[in-house]
Order: C-alpha cells, then structure tokens, then sequence
C-alpha cells in the first residue's frame, strides 16, 4: 500500500501537467482553416471612392438621349437581287430614321429604301422587345437623298421636332442617334467641322451639307443629328472614312421642308437655278474692285429659269495675279432683299422655294444695279410618289 502511494506522489504533477494542458487546449479557440478570414472592423474604409458627381453637358447629353431615343427607329430594307444563275434572292441592309408626327410618318436616305421589296420598322426602347412595323414610302427625294415613310401605330409615337439648319454655325455641338452596323440607340456626339460642303454619292453630287465630327458609321444613314436643344438640324447621310477616322455629313434639315410640303399638299419643289458661279470673299472683293461679297454667275444653264430671267454669264476673263476669273457675267449680292454675305446663302434661300416660286435677286451688271425676278421651274427628278 506505501509503495502504491509512493508511485502516485511521483506520477501527480506529471497527471497535473496532462490535465492543465488539456484545459489550455479545450478553452483555446481553434484557428479557421476553411480560407475565411475574420472582417476588421475599420472606422474608415482603406481605399478612396469617386464623386459620382455628372457635369451640366453630361446631363444635357443624357436628357436629349431620353426624349429624341424613343423617336427614332430602325429600318430593315428588304432587296430582291439575282445571282449568277438568275435566281431571284433576298437581300437585306439597315439603316435609321426618325419620326416627324405622332401618326408614323418617317424621315429617312433615300439611299436607305432606295429599290426595297420590303420595309420594317423598329422604334427603339430600353429592353429590347420593340414592337415591328411594316412601312410604306410616302415621297421620295433622289436629290437630296431623302425620303418619307410611314408606319400605322396602335397608338401615337413620340416625335422629333425640325430645328433651323439656316442657323447653324462651326463649332456648335451636335449630337447623332442611330444604328451603327446594327448596334441600336447609339449616341454619338461632336461639333459642326464646316458647313456647304458637297460629295459625291451614287446618283450625283450632294450639295451644302454639314459636316461634323460625330461619329458616323454605316447604320447611321437617316438618322437625326440634334442641335443642344434636342432638335433637329440635319439627316446623316454619309461618311469619309480612312481606317478608323471618319468624317461625317448631314443633309440639312430645310432641305426636307420641300418633301414634307409636297406630302402634305401635293406641291412640287423647284429647280436650281440653273447658273455656275463663285462666291468672291473679301480678298477677291479688292482685288476685282467690288462693293459686297456676293456671287458672280459664270454660266447660265440653257432653259433654265435663270435664263428664262435674263441673268447673264462671263464672256471674258479678268487676270487677278496669278488668276485667270472669267468676268463680264452677273454678280449677285442680294436674294430676297438679304444680302449674300456667304457661299451657302443663295442655296439655303431656294431651299426652302417651290415650283411657281420667285425670287428677288439684286445683282451687279457692268457697274449698276439691277433687279431681277425668276420664276422657278419644277425639278425634273425631283420629290416623287
């Protein structure tokens, strides 16, 4: 029994450590070996977070995108074509447009719809799942390379309202909504590059566009372009493009008041004038001894109705420098009472004439002044059913 003693007195604080060891052990918190880490709790957070903060232009930008998106559509234009063996195929190409009345009816490029099998129309909305239209042409302008479709809504749509592209100056901001290589709802925006600027498309030469440096892209075609107020000052019509820099054009919008007036009450637009000439700026002015900018009529087209009222064309040439300026024919420094005092004034006042029109022309002839009337004649290729 003294020996049992014995060996427990030795073996007790080795018992004793065994047992504090285990108590540490169970009271210890055991470490986490999923991979969580326990959160730190900071008064601040460690990292620094952005002013969300938009400029006055950013929400200009955003609330003309809102009103003039639901406005404008999507066009599918559906071509029959022929293959190598004749055999008839259909193809298709997209374009823009907009509306201009709550009841369909669709400004666009004729270029778009030109030689269409079938129109569809898709307005655009956030979502997805737009409602389809199929379209009818109403008018078409080959000239200017515009047209006016329609569409038969359930109920009315929202519309754009035309602004004045007379007014528009370089440097305003512009802003483009369309359908680049089918991406809907784009919004680009940029400044009037220039204005008068003319190309050349598939049918001939196209006249005192606007050029901007929006974007514009094929898809683009019949779009609005929208001044800061959301309202339309032109149509997207085309684009020079080398790699990725791109120059666009705008029809301007008053070029389409002739087509909506003929749709509405069968009126036919006019002719050109019928004349070749050159605006002369302040440094010709000097040099030839003239009293105003204005324009000098270089050739009268045969029966047009410049010739019809009496406007006369150059039959010499004057040296100026180095330059030879044919001389001798009409210069004309007023049209309606407003003086020409740049190259696009004569064409943005016959913009806005029609057939049966006149118009009031002051012109220079060898030292007086003289007032003519011309009455305009309907364009042969003009606005059509």
């Amino acid at each position: 029994m003294a020996m049992r003693e014995s060996n427990w007195s030795a073996w007790r604080p080795v018992a004793l450590a065994a047992a504090l060891l285990v108590a540490i052990i169970c009271w210890t918190p055991r470490p986490d070996f999923s991979g969580r880490v326990s959160p730190m709790v900071l008064d601040e957070p460690f990292w620094t977070e952005a002013d969300s903060t938009l400029t006055d232009e950013e929400f200009s930008n955003i609330e003309i995108y809102r009103r003039a998106s639901p406005a404008t559509v999507h066009i599918t234009s559906t071509v029959l074509q022929r293959n190598w063996f004749l055999e008839v195929y259909p193809s298709e190409s997209s374009g823009s447009g907009f509306l201009v009345d709550a009841e369909g009816r669709i400004l666009t490029n004729y270029h778009v719809i030109q030689g269409s099998a079938e129109l569809e129309v898709t307005p655009l909305t956030e979502g997805g799942g737009a409602t389809r239209y199929k379209a009818v042409v109403l008018a078409t302008d080959p000239a200017n390379d515009l047209a006016l479709i329609q569409i038969k809504p359930e109920e009315p749509l929202p519309f754009l309202t035309l602004g004045d592209s007379d007014a528009v100056q370089v440097g305003q901001k512009v802003l483009a909504i369309g359908n680049p290589f089918g991406l809907q709802g784009t919004l680009t925006t940029g400044v009037v590059s220039s204005t008068g600027r003319s190309i050349q498309n598939r049918s001939g030469i196209l006249k005192d566009l606007i050029q901007t440096d929006a974007a514009i892209n094929p898809g683009n075609s019949g779009g609005p372009l929208l001044d800061s107020s959301g309202n339309v000052i032109g149509v997207n019509t085309a684009i020079y493009a080398s790699g990725n820099i791109g120059i666009g054009f705008a029809m301007p919008i008053s070029r389409a008041t002739a087509l909506l007036r003929f749709v509405k009450g069968g009126a036919e637009p006019a002719q050109d004038l019928g004349i070749e000439g050159l605006f002369l700026s302040q440094w010709w002015l000097r040099a030839l001894r003239l009293p105003s900018t204005g324009y000098l009529v270089i050739n009268v087209r045969a029966g047009s109705a410049a010739e019809s009222a009496g406007l006369r064309g150059a039959d010499r040439e004057a040296r100026v420098g180095n330059y030879r300026v044919p001389w001798g024919g009409d210069y004309i420094i007023a049209v309606d009472g407003a003086a020409i005092s740049d190259s696009n004034k004569l064409s943005e006042a016959l913009a806005l004439k029609l057939a049966g029109d006149t118009v009031l022309l002051t012109v220079i002839r060898q030292g007086e002044e003289l007032q003519l009337t011309v009455k305009l004649l309907p364009r042969d290729s003009g606005v059509r059913l």
